[in-house]
């Protein structure tokens, strides 16, 4: 039967946060505080089931519109608000002053003494694993593969739940993954992301007593009769908090999850060493890949941390309408008991649920592309566990983040490598590939890259096939590994967690659409960067694309504002100004040669142009005066220097097009260009281009007369 949580509205209340009371009232029997009941039909979130993660934010949080209608508060209740928030979170992280970290030492130390342990979890596992791969095999010898998927899907499920939370984690991945795993296991998977066998509520709530200190009575009004979800690391109940009726979610950590963890990272450890020592194939050192995951792992045990992983991402996104992330609650908060506001919403897997909501899946994959590009290229902090528990739609049409245990950070130089290096492999600029993994600490400074260019020419040739709008990014990153295998790369650990990211982002676009491409879709999002942004290794990146063998590539420049301004925050104010300033600087001498001589080809492109269209636009008796009978025309251009000269024009004025058709377009924004042009160092650029226009037009009409003058000396 389900069960259901009878709330009343909050209170209004100034304030969100206060301390614990004084003094406790007399404590109630238990039962006065947990109420289950059916759900009745108007009752009913959204989508059914447990693991739908269905509660109804406090009434000032529901529409923005009831937001706004409030009256502001006066700055010393802000701050007096802020105050005892930050002694909240100081009496929090108090708490978890002696939180378990990942020690693969103490782990080493701990175990080598505990022979019998570890042989017969080492046991457990190939047993268990073992026989399931026996299991389908024999289901092929018997051809019988495809008719049991469901049974087998069932069957790893449970074993994945039996061997505990390391192997669920990894059942979780799978589950997000359409291209590598069949439907029927999809589905089995997917009970691992929030529907695990729950622990006694009992346990629960005698940690959250232990944990805070205070009893259950003191702290909530009411709380769920069962777990509204079970994940992993924990389960989580609805509740509703004394001191303001605010109803939150509650995550309370597995009783023993720290030993059995840890058992399983000091195996797959040993697993690495061999793996390194005898496995030539794989250059990347894997034992810094486990003790990376394994750190993460073990940040997520400490929810003190990971309150402060959503604080740390709330401040990033709070003024992006379309991505909403709950606020902690620091009073209630501890190493193992994690109170938040808790979001109505439906997990991103359930396709036909969010549908019938009037929202798009893709929609919101797209939202979660771009938000996640955003965290690993501008903050440099992002979510490295985004499964379909983790990513809710909102009835609203906002993508809701609500677990914040898993988290990592890209390193600076890494952030813009990592733009570069896609934009050189839409553009195939392979040398410049090759040269980004310096950047990105895949490769020593001392190996010599000369050799992989074609081995990457090869591949990305194919796998391109022509257009971003075919890009794969598991195609990509399979065919990528195994051309660079041969070389000695390196893996850096932040990388694989963000594979990981982006591999389970696209598994989720794969359940809408399985012709969505990741890389296609957050292209416009690497285009933006690089045409907007003042990094100077993005800057140098921009000019090796635009610029090779002294020519502009201006259809490069034309693909980049096409798909930039896809981005919704592309402006073109933004996409103007790195490019005068490096233009202008100190720096910028070897550019500014290039660029005299672009515009001197460019005007000359649109006078001539000009003056072509006209002539072909008259009636032919004045034809025939203004060219003297030459039935060429007046210019004397051969073909293929009209037909370039042309193109070359027409490209110009629809890169001006697709500038004046932004929707953030305003003429003003070319002041700034004016300004600029005042300078010194911009007057004399000036001067260069009218002279240089001046010479070329002058040498055009010289040859103009002489070749006039050729065709009218009788022969």
């Amino acid at each position: 039967m389900a069960v259901a949580l009878s709330l009343p509205s909050p209170p209004a209340s100034t304030h969100r946060r206060t301390p614990y009371p004084a003094r406790h009232p007399p404590r109630p029997p238990r039962a006065a505080l947990i109420e289950a009941r059916p759900v009745s039909a108007s009752e009913t979130d959204v989508g059914s089931g447990r693991g739908q993660y269905a509660i109804q934010l406090a009434a000032e949080m529901q529409t923005p519109t009831a937001v706004s209608s409030r009256p502001l508060a006066p700055l010393s209740v802000i701050r007096k608000d802020r105050a005892e928030d930050m002694q909240a979170e100081a009496r929090a992280m108090a708490r978890a002053a002696n939180a378990t970290v990942y020690d693969p030492q103490l782990l080493a130390a701990k175990y080598a003494a505990q022979p019998l342990k570890v042989l017969s979890r080492t046991l457990e596992i190939f047993t268990a694993l073992g026989t399931f791969a026996l299991k389908l095999v024999a289901d092929q010898r018997r051809g019988q593969l495809d008719q049991r998927k469901r049974q087998r899907a069932a069957e790893l499920t449970k074993t994945f739940t039996r061997l505990g939370p390391t192997f669920v984690k990894i059942g979780q991945g799978l589950s997000t993954r359409p291209d590598v795993c069949p439907p029927e296991y999809l589905e089995e998977l997917s009970e691992l992301q929030d529907a695990l066998p729950t622990f006694p509520n009992e346990e629960a709530f005698a940690c959250i007593e232990r944990e805070l200190g205070t009893p259950l009575e003191s702290i909530y009004s009411a709380i769920s009769a069962d777990p509204i979800a079970a994940a992993s690391l924990g389960q989580v109940y609805k509740a509703q908090l004394k001191y303001s009726g605010q109803v939150v979610a509650v995550k309370v950590q597995r009783p023993g999850i720290e030993e059995a963890i840890g058992l399983d990272f000091y195996l797959l450890r040993g697993l690495g060493f061999l793996i390194n020592k005898y496995v030539d194939i794989i250059t990347s050192d894997v034992v810094a890949l486990i003790d990376e995951f394994a750190k993460r792992v073990y940040q997520e045990l400490n929810y003190v941390q990971e309150g402060q992983n959503a604080r740390r991402f709330k401040k990033f996104y709070a003024d992006k309408e379309y991505v909403l992330v709950p606020d902690i609650y620091w009073d209630y908060t501890s190493t193992k008991v994690l109170t938040m506001d808790w979001v109505n919403g439906v997990k991103l897997s359930e396709q036909e649920t969010i549908e019938k909501q009037g929202l798009k899946l893709l929609d919101l994959v797209n939202i979660g592309v771009q938000c996640s590009l955003r965290q690993l290229l501008e903050y440099g902090f992002f979510h490295a566990d985004p499964h379909p528990g983790n990513l809710l739609a909102t009835p609203e049409g906002k993508l809701a983040f609500i677990d914040f245990g898993m988290m990592s950070e890209t390193p600076e130089d890494a952030r813009s490598a990592i733009i570069g290096h896609v934009v050189h492999m839409v553009n195939r600029d392979y040398d410049a590939m090759a040269r980004d993994y310096y950047v990105l600490d895949f490769l020593a400074p001392d190996v010599d890259v000369s050799p992989i260019v074609p081995a990457l020419r090869n591949f990305f040739d194919d796998a391109l096939n022509s257009t971003v709008s075919e890009l794969n990014f598991k195609t990509i990153v399979d065919g990528l590994g195994n051309v660079l295998y041969q070389y000695p790369f390196n893996v850096p650990a932040y990388y694989a967690l963000i594979l990981r990211s982006l591999t389970v982002l696209e598994g989720l676009a794969l359940y809408a659409d399985p012709n969505f491409k990741v890389l296609a879709a957050s292209y416009p999002y690497f285009a933006k960067r690089l045409l907007t942004d003042p990094n100077p290794y993005l800057r140098d990146a921009l000019i090796d694309l635009l610029f090779k063998d002294g020519r502009f590539r201006w259809n490069r420049l034309e693909n980049l504002l096409v798909q930039g301004r896809k981005d919704r925050d592309f402006t073109t104010k933004d996409a103007l100004q790195p490019v005068l300033k490096l233009l202008l600087g100190p720096d910028g001498e070897e550019l500014r040669v290039l660029v005299v001589k672009e515009a001197v080809r460019v005007t000359e492109a649109i006078a001539l142009g000009s003056m072509i269209d006209a002539y072909d636009s008259m009636p032919e008796f004045m034809k025939g005066l203004v060219s003297n009978g030459n039935a060429s025309g007046p210019f004397k251009l051969n073909d293929g220097e009209q037909t370039q000269m042309l193109e070359l024009r027409d490209t110009v004025f629809r890169i001006w097009g697709l500038l004046r058709s932004s929707d953030n377009f305003d003429p003003s924004l070319l002041q700034p260009i004016l300004q600029v042009l005042e300078e010194p160092t911009a007057r004399n650029l000036g001067g260069r281009v009218f002279g240089g226009i001046t010479q070329r037009l002058a040498a055009r009409l010289l040859q103009q007369v002489l070749r006039s003058a050729s065709t009218a000396v009788p022969q």
